[in-house]
């Protein structure tokens, strides 16, 4: 199993980034996925998750500002993020899983880095 997030980047507060997540190794379209997020020195966190059926779940502290998405084709998720702010600094990550397990892959990507500042 392989999983590559890229798209990080440094952006101003209120600015924008998409994130992506490519899955090779692993079934794809029969199968949740979700992004977590590792603020500096804290632990990773789950912020969004998408079914198999596109239903979505969204951490209150990105709701309203992130849109997760999937291309069953592709065997990618996105992450749209808007209206940054310095909380969303961190490495992002993808996994395997609904909102209510935990990630469901042992393994990780390299994650990608998002750095918000003024």
């Amino acid at each position: 199993v392989h999983l590559m997030e890229s798209g990080g980047d440094q952006a101003q507060i209120g600015g924008s980034l998409r994130l992506s997540c490519t899955v090779s190794g692993q079934s794809f379209t029969l199968n949740a996925w979700g992004w977590y997020r590792q603020p500096p020195g804290q632990a990773r966190e789950k912020i969004a998750t998408i079914g198999v059926f596109h239903g979505t779940t969204y951490a209150n502290s990105v709701e309203g500002r992130f849109t997760i998405s999937r291309d069953n084709g592709a065997g990618t998720i996105f992450l749209q993020m808007n209206n940054l702010t310095t909380d969303d600094t961190g490495t992002y990550y993808c996994n395997m899983g609904r909102w209510l397990d935990g990630p469901s892959l042992r393994v990780w990507g390299q994650g990608t880095r998002v750095t918000v500042s003024s």
